[in-house]
């Protein structure tokens, strides 16, 4: 299979334009409106000045409501993010690897009806609908941070379920060892998949079963009180906070049970910058930047990176 390696010159995440930047820019956009039109700027120019100047809907808009009540046990040290960024500033390259318009491309992605399949080894193979599992686990909120390895973060109220009680729900055998996570192959929509053919997709992930079973990993179907957004993940994510935010798939469609270690997307495409397990650990470099500090995205401000993004209190003793 041939799969593509970042190049050196490609922009890292700690290289992305900070949030006030982004703002400004916008607001020049806007102010510099009647004077593209003036301009009769055609084509493609055109069409990229309109996207850049067309007002941002609001991130809940038309979605449902998902009241859940919050976990407290889980707290952090900073402010929740802003819905509005991290619904405008995310990584999804099966859309684009342009971080501020991944929301524009997933417009139109249909998330529903989307349904789930449980195989491998488990008890009992199974097909459902997201929304016949939803109503079947225990939904509550929990406020994580979100470390992307690309050296940035946020901090976001998510709404969903212990992966724990799914992988309850689900009856693996005693021969499972791994959990293999397959996210939707859909190039007629994603036009990401389309586009960047040289990617192994879809994209897939795999923790252990110990993984699987401790008690931060989440599986999310909402945030900021509704449900999840397309661009965010929709209809079903992992959370696994104290790994690297690649590790917490989108848009899951299977989940498969094995007795060997399954292979993650990205150590496919560079296995000499990711690793299967992607723990979060500012004393490891990656090749191409540090990890001792992050960009907190809402102010833009550089801040000390944490062991295990600071969930080491609930994970570390699984890598001793």
């Amino acid at each position: 299979m041939m799969v593509r390696v970042p190049k050196g010159w490609e922009i890292p995440e700690r290289e992305a334009t900070p949030e006030e930047v982004y703002r400004g820019r916008r607001r020049f956009l806007q102010g510099a409106g009647a004077a593209v039109a003036g301009l009769g700027i055609a084509g493609v120019g055109m069409k990229w000045w309109l996207e850049m100047l067309a007002p941002v809907p609001a991130a809940a808009q038309g979605l449902p409501r998902m009241p859940a009540e919050r976990n407290k046990k889980y707290t952090v040290d900073r402010p929740i993010t802003s819905e509005d960024i991290v619904a405008r500033y995310n990584n999804f390259y099966e859309f684009t690897t342009n971080k501020e318009r991944v929301w524009r491309l997933a417009e139109r992605f249909r998330s529903r009806p989307w349904e789930i399949r449980v195989t491998g080894e488990v008890e009992e193979k199974r097909t459902l609908d997201v929304d016949e599992l939803i109503k079947q686990m225990p939904l509550e909120e929990r406020v994580y941070r979100l470390r992307c390895v690309e050296a940035w973060s946020v901090v976001v109220p998510w709404i969903g379920f212990p992966l724990a009680k799914f992988v309850e729900w689900a009856r693996p055998k005693s021969t499972a060892r791994y959990l293999r996570m397959v996210g939707f192959l859909k190039p007629q929509e994603a036009v990401g998949q389309r586009e960047q053919n040289w990617y192994p997709w879809p994209y897939f992930e795999g923790l252990t079963m110990e993984e699987a079973k401790n008690e931060l990993a989440m599986l999310v179907v909402g945030s900021y009180g509704h449900r999840l957004p397309n661009q965010n993940g929709a209809p079903l994510r992992l959370i696994t906070p104290w790994k690297y935010g690649f590790k917490s798939i989108k848009s899951i469609v299977q989940f498969e049970f094995t007795r060997e270690r399954p292979k993650n997307f990205w150590n496919v495409v560079a296995p000499s910058e990711y690793d299967f397990f992607a723990n979060v650990n500012p004393a490891v470099p990656h090749p191409r930047w540090s990890q001792a500090t992050e960009e907190d995205v809402a102010t833009g401000k550089r801040i000390a990176t944490l062991p295990y993004n600071g969930y080491a209190e609930f994970v570390a003793h699984l890598y001793k």
